[in-house]
Parts: structure tokens; sequence; C-alpha cells
């Protein structure tokens, strides 16, 4: 098996990571696709607020209470995220740390299964949507930090690019599997499968394949990609959990004074990563209200959304190795930025399909140059700490999009304006980035 050689002093710890580690890391990003695409996104969160609490009492909708249940467990992931990911450093334990989150959040979605068509069943609904979702950020953590593990400064764009776009593939399978099998048709029973629907019956059962998807892709990672040593340093660093807060502040005033940079990068990300999680999140909305675009073919539209970022990464870790990173990002930002302006006049599905798509092109390499960047500029062995903060920033400003795209939508008294406050968000981590030092790439040989 072909090794990737690792440069001196990179946090692989000495080691050499083959492909079959490499594919084995990018296999957790095609089966995480099971819970962002399929629970999160298009299935089961629609299944909580159309069909179980459409009948909910007392004047709440179901919506608003989804709304608050994530809210809480986005808030429970910006206190804590920082802090296991130091803990995951200090004990030497990422590994080990990815399959216990993981294992959760996996159970909770298999628990799914027990949520019927009936407001009753709603607490119990959000309680585990929450709990995987909290489970789910966190194993993000120690996942991001293996970066490293299974790279080298040559290639560390080309392996991030992979396993963004092993997410987007693995959602796109998954997400026509489930329509197919489960979902497509009318009447009583559904899909290819023949699946009842009392009682949510093929919703429930959408749940159950997703959790087995997600553990079954979990497992190779698991097995192939050692653990992280032990240094000396990390016993020294290891503390209690109360502890491991003065530890985290102590560490941020010391890269105040050292290294501004990965402060000044930690906050531009986390305003243009609320930018392009905003045009996943609104992209359909925007679709059919302002483009046209039929409901039936909004998943359509989803799919190939999907295939376009997850190539624009693919190509772009390529890009990110070259001539780094920051440019990776600055380009995709412009790029969207311009396109977006352009969907502020032009009207038609056709349109759409053409300039929406054009805008997802560049969704993935944004997205997985920042995970390089940050990658980059670490301390080796800090990395679960870092992507900790990293998880924490980008939750501190995830209210920027939604709200800045009703409040222009609302002002103007069309969605189609909506698209400015997106368009904001981007710019406004655009100029912030501007500022930012590029990360040093090493000689290519």
């Amino acid at each position: 098996m072909t090794e990737y050689t690792r440069t001196a002093g990179e946090a692989g710890h000495g080691q050499a990571a083959t492909r079959r580690q490499v594919l084995a890391w990018g296999l957790w990003d095609w089966g995480s696709a099971a819970f962002n695409a399929v629970i999160l996104t298009f299935v089961f969160s629609v299944y909580l607020t159309d069909s179980v609490g459409k009948d909910l009492p007392g004047g709440i909708s179901a919506s608003t209470w989804l709304g608050w249940s994530l809210g809480i467990a986005g808030f429970v992931i910006a206190v804590t995220a920082p802090v296991f990911g130091q803990r995951f450093d200090a004990a030497g334990r990422r590994k080990w740390s990815l399959g216990l989150l993981t294992a959760v959040t996996v159970t909770a979605m298999a628990a799914m299964y027990f949520v019927r068509d009936d407001y009753h069943y709603l607490w119990l609904g959000l309680v585990l949507l929450g709990v995987a979702s909290v489970m789910s950020e966190l194993a993000q953590v120690p996942y991001n930090s293996m970066l490293r593990q299974v790279s080298t400064q040559e290639n560390i764009g080309r392996v991030s690019g992979f396993g963004w776009s092993m997410g987007y593939f693995g959602g796109i399978v998954l997400l026509l599997s489930c329509y197919a099998g489960f979902i497509a048709g009318d009447g009583d029973r559904r899909g290819l499968l023949d699946v009842p629907t009392a009682e949510g019956t093929n919703i429930r059962l959408v749940a159950l394949l997703a959790a087995v998807w997600f553990a079954v892709f979990a497992v190779p990672v698991l097995l192939s990609v050692p653990e992280k040593p032990v240094t000396k340093a990390d016993v020294t660093r290891h503390a209690g959990f109360v502890e491991s807060y003065r530890v985290l502040w102590g560490d941020l005033r010391e890269l105040w004074r050292t290294d501004r940079r990965t402060i000044w990068f930690l906050g531009a990300s986390a305003l243009f990563r609320d930018g392009l999680a905003g045009v996943f999140t609104f992209g359909a909305v925007l679709a059919v209200t302002v483009y046209g675009i039929g409901t039936g073919d909004v998943l359509l539209f989803g799919v190939a959304a999907n295939v376009v970022s997850a190539l624009g990464a693919l190509l772009a870790g390529r890009v990110d190795d070259r001539i780094g990173p920051k440019a990776v990002i600055v380009g995709s930002l412009v790029s969207m930025i311009a396109t977006g302006i352009v969907l502020l006049v032009v009207s038609g599905p056709g349109m759409f399909w053409i300039f929406g798509l054009v805008l997802c092109l560049f969704v993935g390499p944004a997205q997985s140059s920042a995970r390089t960047f940050l990658a980059r500029i670490t301390p080796p062995g800090r990395e679960g700490q870092m992507f900790g903060l990293y998880a924490t920033t980008g939750r501190a400003v995830s209210f920027l999009a939604p709200t800045l795209f009703g409040f222009f939508a609302w002002w103007f008294g069309t969605d189609r304006a909506g698209i400015v406050g997106l368009l904001v968000v981007l710019a406004a981590g655009l100029a912030a980035l501007l500022a930012v030092r590029s990360p040093e790439m090493s000689p290519r040989s």
C-alpha cells in the first residue's frame, strides 16, 4: 500500500498514513451524512414538525419547539466543544472519543424509531434529536483533529476535500435510497418496499436505516487509523473537567499574545461558515417561493447541488495543496457573492438551476479549505482543542444568516431580498479573512 510520508514536525507523530487509512477516515464522513442529511435536514425533522406535532395543543407550534430544542443543543455544544477537544488531546483518546460519541449518536438515531405519528411523542423526538445533534457535533472535533494523522503538509488539502466530498456523496446515495424505498408515492403504503405509513412507520424505518448506515461506515476509521500517542506535554496539560476551563482560558490568552492569527481566523471562519450554512438552509425555500421550482423537483436539485459541491471540494483540494487554503476560500467567497448578486435579478427555474448550482460549486471548497487552514496553523498535539474552538465559534454566530435573511425578506416584503442577508454575512467573513495571514506552505518536492 502506498504511503504518505510525513514532513518533520508534522502532527502525524512520526507514523505514515496509507491510502486505506485515508479512505477509512473519509468513510466516517460518508456515514455521518445519515444524520446531517436524513435526520436533521430533509426527513426526520420535517416528520416531527409536519406530522408528529401537527395537532400539538397549547398555541406553540412544533417548529418553534424544534427551534428551541436545537438552540439548547447548540448552546451545549458551544460551551463544551473546546474543553472536550482539549481533553481528547491530553488523554490521547481521539479515536476512543470518536467511537463513543458516534455510538451515542447512532443509539439516539435508532431510538427515533419509537417516535410515532402522535403529538404525545413530540417530546421524545425533540430530546433524541437534541442529543444526537450534540453528540454528532462533538464527534466532529476528534474526527477533524485526526486530519493531520492521515495527511501531510503536501496533501492535506486533497485529503480534506476527499472527506468533504465523501460526506456529500454519502448523503446523495442515502437520500435517494430512502426516497425510493420508503417515501415515494401516495396512499397508505410508500416506496418500492411498499412500507405502511400508519403511525409514521415508513419514516421511523428511515431513521433506523440511517442509524445502521452511520454505524457501519464509522467502523473502518476506528480499526484502521492509530490512536494519537500521549506525549509528556499531554500529560502535563491533562486536567479535571472544571479545571479544563481554566486551562482553556490560559491557552486563549497565550494565543492572543503569541499567535493572534488563529484567533482572527476562528472569528472570520465563523462568519463565512454561517453564510455557507445559510445557502443550503434557505436554498430550497427560495427555489419554490421565488424561482418557481416545483416541490417535487427540490429533492432533485438538492441531489445535484450535493454532487456539484462534492466535485468542487475534490478539485479545490488539489488547488489548496498548491497555493494554500486562504486563496481557495477567498476565491470561493468572491465567486459566491458575485453569483448571489446575479440571483437577485434573474427569474425562473432555468436561471435558478444554472446559477444555484454555480453557487453550490464553491460551497464545498470553502468548507474543506477552512478545515485545512486551521489544521495548518494549529500547534502539533493541540488539534482537538482548536477544532473544539472551531465548533464553538461557529455556533456563537449561527444566528446571523437566519436573522439577516428574515430581516431583509421582511423589510423589502419579498423572500428574494433574503439573499441580501446571506451575501452580507459572506462579505463580512471575506473581509475578516482578508486580514488573516496565510498559513506557511512547505516547499513542494
